[in-house]
């Protein structure tokens, strides 16, 4: 098996969040798709070892702000390889709460789902939430990021927590 054959599949990049309480997180993710129009659904997959991952399994809700093109590597790295044991993810960040009570990010950002969580599957190392969609609507005009942008463009690299990651062979 060619695990790089993955990286032809299509995905974007997205910023899913949640609340605990009343902390905030949010993570980068790439794994989200609508899977139903009516009632309209998303999945959206969140590795365990997360911290993102625990508010959705303890508020039952989530947000996913969909990342633009022109987003640069410190803002992706924010969400995407810090964690938020160790600091404030939404720090300097323009942001607003959604009706679930979720953060939804309004930078580098072009449109954003909100869900509340109606099913959960356990898949090993991640979370597959399902989600009933509460708001979605544009934030700005623009392109939003793929994965393949984010790897081939950007050079980004697929954090140890991604679904895509894949472990190099030691030399």
């Amino acid at each position: 098996m060619n695990p790089n054959a993955f990286f032809n599949m299509s995905y974007g990049v997205y910023i899913a969040s949640s609340i605990n309480g009343d902390k905030i997180n949010a993570h980068i993710v790439n794994a989200v798709m609508q899977t139903t129009s009516s009632p309209a659904t998303f999945c959206l997959a969140s590795n365990k070892n997360n911290l993102t991952c625990e508010y959705i399994q303890q508020s039952k809700v989530f947000a996913v702000s969909v990342v633009d093109n022109d987003a640069d590597m410190k803002f992706i790295g924010r969400f995407g390889f810090r964690t938020g044991r160790d600091i404030d993810k939404f720090d300097g960040i323009k942001y607003r709460i959604g009706q679930t009570g979720a953060p939804i990010v309004l930078e580098h950002t072009v449109a954003f789902v909100e869900c509340k969580v109606i099913n959960q599957i356990d898949l090993g190392s991640h979370i597959l939430f399902v989600g009933e969609v509460v708001d979605a609507d544009n934030i700005a005009e623009g392109k939003p990021l793929t994965y393949a942008d984010y790897h081939n463009v950007k050079k980004g690299l697929s954090p140890k927590n991604a679904p895509t990651y894949i472990e190099k062979p030691k030399a």
